[in-house]
């Protein structure tokens, strides 16, 4: 039988659900410290932050969202809008060169009962996406299988923005 070793998830399979409470947010919590690759921070802008998502979907998943902790698009003003827009697309063209995706799944859950795993800061998923891609694990085994550690993507898209 082969063993597929992915040690970085025993954190989120062993860790207690934290209560749903309007502070408890990793991106303020994040941004507020200054070690950004403990936070998974690769670029911080003028109004919005680049995060690598702790609990990836598929290789080179990363959340985009507002510096300013907003639940709801409303409260957006445009000139985060506009970045966080411009974000996505840089990031776009700079994955395509690292990492070469087939596609991408770009988008945000707003509220709870919609998937937002954190509906007080409101964010976007990035993910890159690659033919065959997905696979039986995740349908027999509830498990993802992620190529990629988390330290090795942090390293390749912070040298990327740098370069870029």
């Amino acid at each position: 039988m082969d063993q597929l070793w992915a040690p970085w998830r025993l954190a989120y399979v062993a860790a207690a659900k934290v209560p749903a409470e309007a502070d408890a947010c990793f991106i303020c919590a994040g941004l507020a410290q200054q070690d950004d690759r403990k936070n998974l921070i690769a670029l911080r802008g003028t109004k919005s932050v680049v995060l690598l998502n702790r609990f990836p979907y598929n290789n080179g998943h990363l959340l985009i969202a507002p510096k300013a902790h907003k639940a709801r698009l409303q409260e957006l003003d445009s000139d985060e809008i506009l970045e966080i827009q411009q974000t996505i697309s840089r990031l776009i063209g700079i994955l395509d060169k690292t990492m070469r995706p087939e596609g991408y799944n770009i988008g945000l859950n707003l509220g709870r009962v919609a998937g937002a795993g954190l509906p007080g800061h409101v964010h976007w998923h990035l993910v890159p996406r690659w033919h065959g891609d997905t696979n039986f694990m995740p349908v027999l085994a509830d498990v993802r299988v992620i190529a990629q550690s988390l330290d090795a993507f942090f390293d390749l898209l912070t040298q990327a923005l740098k370069d870029a």
